[in-house]
This record gives structure tokens, C-alpha cells and sequence, in this order.
């Protein structure tokens, strides 16, 4: 469970510096992922999906 909090606090750490850093670029970000069509923020999301499940499975080998 530690392991698992220490990941979690990493990722809201490193998802919150571009918005900490960047604020004005991170709202135009937003606005542009708002006007994206749903099938491609689906095929987005899948392979960041996947992509994070193979991190994930060669970090436990």
C-alpha cells in the first residue's frame, strides 16, 4: 500500500507541473482537447493505456 501511495503521489506531481508552470499554454491545451472528436481522444486513451500497462509489466520483471 506505501508503494502504491508513492506512485500516485508521483503522478499528481508530475501531472501538475505543466499546469503549475504553464498555465496560460495549459488552458489553450484544454481548449484544443474540448474541439478533439470522442473516437480520437478513445484511441488516445487506449494506448496511453496500454502503453502504461507494458511500463508497468517490464518494471515488475
Amino acid at each position: 500500500m506505501d508503494y502504491f501511495l508513492c506512485v500516485i503521489g508521483m503522478v499528481m506531481f508530475i501531472e501538475g507541473v505543466p499546469y503549475f508552470a504553464f498555465p496560460d499554454r495549459m488552458k489553450k491545451f484544454i481548449r484544443q482537447v474540448l474541439e478533439m472528436p470522442e473516437h480520437s481522444l478513445r484511441k488516445f486513451g487506449f494506448v496511453l493505456m496500454f502503453l502504461g500497462l507494458c511500463i508497468v509489466y517490464i518494471g515488475r520483471k
